[in-house]
């Protein structure tokens, strides 16, 4: 057996705001006092000038009308928000036994009359969004109030992404999606890019000056490993020669490689990279190879703590950047924010551009999420409390329909005169 899901319960408080209640009902209160005033006034007038004629007929008959027309105009009024005198009396207290078509209506007629593309566009282009942000972007304080806000919620949003939560993504995210691409054409690719621009001399470059200062600081640990390799019968003597002649050789060499950028190891080292391109996007088996050593790689337990490292550091860093606040990083975006202001200033093609964009922007996001939005009216409206919305309404609008029930006293009373008027004639 099905069980229907759980209505949420009613709201019984609509407004939080208790003073702004306090002076709306007050208000109220004074227009409700001055029409029951007009219709008072209009009985007393009536009950004094009963049975008169001539003029006083005209005054009884105006006044009679008036009455009439007040408590139409003040059944009319109450019936939308409670019954009259408290009588069940069909079609009233529409508000809290109907809010909830009500609330569908107004969801309807907003999505068919302000959530239309004609309306977007049309609204959206008379904005002038680019030249006014342009402006405003253009005032380096403001510029600066965006960036320090920005860096406040990137840093907000950096702290909250937890160590866990990083590691759930490496590990069920990115690390399968990496053992189903082909590594060894992505690295063949790379490395033949990288080959063919040269792009790996600065780091060839970067291991011959620290592999220098290595070998020209550490002779003696240099000396030993050689040492270790010698045979046992060789005299030591030659040994401490042979050995301090090689690292004065490696030191040479390495200093060669380094000052001479069309050195033979240079460029059998770069043959050496070109040749391993190619075998990495053509060799079968060193494709082979080298998805083996990937999938060692990516199922090492070290990886996800170097991972959770590497994304630590990269985190501190952001961090730091965005908090210093006279760093590179802010200067840097709010000059870039205030030339793209200046640009929007002068650049009519740039504006028209963006405009566009972001029209066609607004109408997908309303085309897609516009029932979504229109509905938050129709939810919101059912979980009221029924007397509680019809007392809440009455609060914002009761004090202007109130001049119904004024508007009625006195047209009614106008209307009674001429009547009379009338009536005279036809009998005279």
């Amino acid at each position: 057996m099905s069980i229907a899901p759980e209505r949420p319960a009613p709201l019984q408080l609509i407004t939080p705001d208790p003073q702004a209640d306090a002076l709306r009902r007050t208000r109220l209160r004074r227009m409700k006092a001055v029409a029951l005033g007009l219709l008072a006034f209009a009985a007393v007038v009536y009950v004094a000038t009963l049975g008169g004629t001539g003029f006083w007929g005209y005054v009884n008959a105006g006044a009679e009308a008036s009455m009439v027309g007040a408590i139409a105009d003040w059944f009319a009024v109450t019936a939308l928000f409670r019954h009259p005198l408290g009588l069940p009396i069909p079609h009233t207290a529409l508000i809290p036994r109907r809010k909830d078509e009500f609330g569908k209506s107004l969801q309807d007629f907003m999505g068919e009359n302000f959530l239309q593309e004609a309306v977007i566009r049309d609204r959206l282009a008379v904005a002038d969004v680019s030249r006014r942000l342009g402006a405003w972007l253009s005032d380096d304080v403001n510029a600066r109030r965006v960036v320090r806000e920005a860096a406040v919620v990137g840093a907000i949003g950096l702290r909250k992404v937890r160590d866990e939560d990083v590691a759930a993504i490496v590990n069920d995210v990115i690390v399968p999606r990496l053992q189903q691409e082909s590594f060894s054409a992505v690295a063949g690719s790379l490395l033949s890019e990288v080959v063919a621009d040269n792009a790996h001399h600065g780091l060839v470059d970067l291991v011959l000056e620290e592999a220098h200062r290595w070998l020209v600081h550490n002779q003696e640990t240099f000396t030993d490993v050689l040492v270790d390799r010698a045979p046992w019968w060789a005299p030591p003597k030659l040994n401490e020669t042979v050995t301090t002649r090689l690292h004065l050789e490696a030191v040479r060499w390495v200093a060669d490689i380094r000052a001479d950028d069309n050195h033979h190891a240079r460029r059998a080292l770069d043959n050496f990279l070109a040749q391993l391109a190619d075998d990495l996007l053509h060799d079968p088996t060193t494709q082979e190879r080298a998805e083996r050593l990937k999938s060692r790689l990516l199922e090492h337990p070290q990886l996800i703590n170097t991972g959770l490292s590497l994304w630590n550091a990269l985190r501190k860093a952001f961090l730091e950047a965005l908090e210093d606040v006279d760093g590179p990083l802010h200067r840097r975006a709010v000059a870039e924010l205030t030339a793209l202001g200046h640009r929007l200033g002068t650049d009519d093609a740039l504006r028209t551009r963006l405009d566009a964009m972001g029209a066609d922007f607004a109408v997908w996001a309303i085309g897609r999420y516009g029932d979504e939005l229109t509905a938050v009216i129709t939810h919101t409206v059912e979980r009221w409390d029924g007397q509680e919305a019809a007392r809440k309404i009455e609060l914002h609008v009761g004090r202007d329909l109130q001049f119904i029930r004024i508007n009625g006293t006195i047209v009614g009373g106008l209307v009674g005169v001429a009547i009379h008027a009338i009536s005279l004639v036809l009998h005279g």
